[in-house]
């Protein structure tokens, strides 16, 4: 069973780390201010801007003590990762969540911040947020970063978007898990693996070539993962390139081909990506999928 961690209130504490890659201290302002407009105290670690001169926002000691001090701190209500890129599967066999287990607190982010989420759903039983970090506050406060707000205040989410051609009208419900296409395929096999049988799986990444999507995807069905899903959705796929020559399909006709055999609700086409529509979402608990020609629904249970 899936615990949920405390909906945040005025005058609660979010902490803000940085697990994986730098971030200038600068471009996570915006997101600090909108927090205290939305009448939260902001603590920031040092690893926000941190004298890193390298690729991560700090040694992965720091970046470790950190999010373990803020994971133990009963002072902060929920933990918003300033960014992801790469480094928190570095450290995540290294962190303690005993205490974090007795009294949890929602942490908050995507990318990277994948293996955060995977890590909780399948060893420690803690739902999490798949949701904008600091740098998408940049944005405005669009309808994506009031997600965040509303999803951190316990407001029950309902999204909606339009049809697509490959979509697989029907109607699913169940525990919503995903994240990062990329780290769902790297989990896979490690303390951290995901199990998808009967929940509705969420997949999305940026940069990619496309031909090592269609091998991603080939990983999540040679090891099972798409086979006994309630539904699947296929959020945004952005930045991608091709091959010299020419991998022969897009990234979404490649998805399609794949998922041919399986007959359960699939929408492509999602708003939860890399880029600026990426609703927040969270991992552990239950949702409703609607998908028919007209219109595409997910609702919280």
């Amino acid at each position: 069973m899936i615990k949920i961690p405390p909906y945040l209130k005025k005058g609660d504490t979010i902490g803000i780390t940085c697990p994986a890659g730098y971030m200038v201290k600068e471009k996570a302002q915006t997101c600090i201010d909108t927090l205290q407009s939305w009448g939260f105290q902001v603590m920031v670690g040092k690893t926000l801007g941190s004298n890193s001169a390298n690729y991560f926002s700090g040694n992965d000691e720091q970046r470790l003590n950190e999010l373990q001090a803020m994971l133990d701190d009963d002072s902060i209500n929920a933990i918003l990762c300033g960014r992801g890129g790469y480094g928190v599967g570095r450290i995540i066999d290294q962190l303690d969540f005993t205490r974090f287990k007795k009294k949890p607190k929602w942490i908050i982010g995507f990318s990277d911040i994948t293996v955060l989420h995977c890590h909780l759903n399948s060893k420690i039983k803690v739902a999490s947020m798949h949701a904008p970090m600091a740098a998408a506050f940049n944005e405005g406060k669009n309808e994506f970063i009031q997600s965040l707000h509303k999803t951190m205040t316990g407001k029950k989410g309902k999204y909606k978007c339009a049809p697509h051609l490959f979509n697989k009208t029907g109607k699913a419900s169940g525990e919503l898990v995903g994240g990062n296409l990329a780290l769902l395929a790297n989990m896979i096999g490690t303390a951290s693996d995901l199990n998808t049988k009967n929940k509705i799986l969420f997949i999305e990444d940026v940069g990619e070539y496309t031909y090592s999507v269609d091998r991603m995807m080939y990983q999540l069905k040679r090891s099972r993962k798409l086979e006994k899903l309630a539904g699947l959705i296929i959020g945004g796929f952005t930045d991608m390139k091709d091959t010299e020559r020419p991998f022969g399909k897009n990234v979404y006709e490649a998805i399609k081909d794949i998922l041919q055999e399986y007959n359960y609700p699939v929408c492509f086409n999602f708003p939860v990506s890399h880029d600026k529509e990426n609703y927040a979402l969270k991992v552990g608990v239950s949702y409703e999928l609607t998908i028919t020609n007209k219109l595409v629904t997910l609702s919280e249970v």
